[in-house]
């Protein structure tokens, strides 16, 4: 069975820097992984190659076994392959004034004909799948409303509702949580863990908060300056082990975890309990 996710000698060069020097990479299906690093580490450059949004340098990516790009051309079917990948952006990405439920029904773009997406066209079903998703991550009460009156963890989770209905295998997230309170961000990575756990679906988080890779992912991968510096085990992420990635700039990025109380919740109670892969 091929990997999820499947990442070979990936570069990118901006006029400013090198955003991504020689990434290679390898993610199973189901797996949820974190992504951490400081601000212009490359974490969201990478996510947005591997969404085929841009095209690297070099290097080649497969997403579900299909490549996405490969020696700096993205696939010509790209817009099939990403059927199969979800993006959650940091600022949801939301038509203000549409409807919640309207938003989550442009999940289904990508899998339908061109002239019902330039009419917004939905069947019943669709849109009985869209009020599911809505219920799903507890904003149904909402579907009715324009995207914009809703906070932002509820954009969020409308986001996520729009994966849900797009069918995505990959889900990617571009610091879903950077924008929301503690409280929100506690239930958006809730979600994020409940669709890895209960739908199968591959999940890759690009967090700054390294206590909450640690609570949600059994995996991460930290970047700095474009490299990949660590690839373990969350769980060995200890301050001695940051300050040895990233020096000086430890302290400021996550000298919090010791404190967090995200970090205080008993292994036994950790949503993570039990993560299998949906049949």
């Amino acid at each position: 069975m091929a990997a999820a996710i499947e990442v070979r000698n990936l570069n990118k060069v901006f006029p400013c820097c090198k955003a991504l020097d020689n990434v290679s990479l390898s993610i199973e299906s189901c797996e949820m992984v974190a992504l951490i690093g400081a601000s212009g580490s490359g974490k969201s450059t990478l996510l947005r190659h591997l969404s085929g949004f841009v095209a690297a340098d070099s290097g080649e990516i497969r997403v579900q076994g299909q490549v996405i790009q490969q020696g700096g051309r993205i696939a010509p079917d790209i817009r099939k392959l990403r059927a199969e990948i979800g993006f959650v952006f940091q600022q949801f990405n939301l038509v203000g004034r549409l409807p919640v439920l309207t938003n989550v029904l442009t999940g289904l773009l990508y899998r339908t004909s061109l002239w019902r997406s330039l009419l917004m066209r939905f069947s019943i079903v669709e849109r009985q799948q869209a009020m599911e998703a809505l219920a799903a991550v507890g904003i149904e009460q909402s579907a009715w409303q324009r995207a914009a009156t809703l906070s932002g963890g509820q954009q969020q989770r409308a986001a996520l509702a729009r994966c849900m209905v797009q069918g995505a295998k990959v889900v990617l997230a571009d610091e879903p949580i950077a924008s929301l309170d503690p409280e929100s961000a506690r239930n958006v990575m809730e979600l994020l863990a409940k669709m890895n756990r209960e739908r199968g679906v591959t999940v890759v988080v690009s967090l700054h908060q390294v206590e909450f890779a640690i609570k949600y992912c059994p995996r991460t991968i930290a970047l700095h300056q474009g490299q990949m510096v660590y690839d373990g085990p969350s769980a060995a992420l200890t301050p001695k082990l940051l300050g040895e990635l990233y020096g000086a700039d430890a302290e400021e990025l996550f000298g919090m975890m010791l404190d967090s109380p995200a970090l205080k919740m008993p292994a036994s109670k950790s949503p993570l309990d039990g993560l299998a892969c949906a049949a």
